[in-house]
């Protein structure tokens, strides 16, 4: 009887460190585009995109990777279908342009994990108030898979829905990458195949949003 308790007190134990252990990235919630600062909406379209840069330490500890130390800026892409159609994502096209005209794309997994898997990767050129680590050697299948399940993979917003994901811009030696920049999405295209009108979101309406309170 001793020992089934002793199991029992063991098993509770070890159940806090085997949670956290299991628990991988969360996407944010999904919440209209019109709600976030910096967006624009396409009222005649029916259609509304939003971006909310990841840029401060207590946003990006939804991450177990600490992508400005290398480098990279997530931003959380919304795209929010209000029509009675569904929106087709399959030939977007994203781009951060930055004040100095510098045309960035999004990074895809293998840029991300290349940089990640040096270790001479420390390239983070913008003051982000981040918790200091050193970018070790090799990937982890964790931080893989954090990559992958974090990137904006959606193929088509369905009818009054909504869908997120995020990109990863390379900002390495750009000092402030934000302030005057904006973000231009393309080719996004109704149900007859028909592009929408191109969305600019300018970041300053981030920038200049006032601050939540807790």
């Amino acid at each position: 009887m001793v020992w089934i308790q002793l199991v029992a007190i063991a098993a509770i134990a070890m159940f806090p460190s085997r949670a956290l252990a299991a628990k991988g990235f969360a996407m944010p919630p999904a919440l209209p585009a019109k709600t976030y600062p910096a967006h624009d909406q396409h009222p005649a379209e029916a259609a509304s995109v939003a971006v909310d840069p990841y840029d401060l330490a207590d946003k990006a500890n939804i991450f177990s990777v600490h992508y400005s130390e290398i480098g990279f800026l997530p931003i959380f892409v919304v795209i929010t279908n209000d029509g009675d159609q569904p929106v087709e994502l399959s030939g977007m096209k994203a781009q951060l342009v930055t004040a100095n005209r510098a045309k960035l794309s999004p990074a895809v997994d293998e840029d991300i994990a290349r940089r990640l898997a040096r270790p001479s990767a420390n390239t983070n050129r913008y003051p982000v108030p981040f918790p200091t680590k050193k970018v070790k050697g090799g990937l982890s299948k964790e931080a893989m898979e954090e990559i992958q399940n974090a990137q904006f993979v959606a193929k088509a917003v369905e009818p009054h829905s909504t869908q997120v994901g995020f990109l990863f811009f390379d900002v390495s030696g750009i000092s402030v990458p934000l302030a005057g920049a904006h973000f231009y999405l393309t080719g996004v295209r109704d149900a007859k195949g028909n592009e929408l009108m191109y969305f600019e979101v300018p970041l300053e309406k981030y920038l200049s949003a006032p601050a939540k309170s807790n």
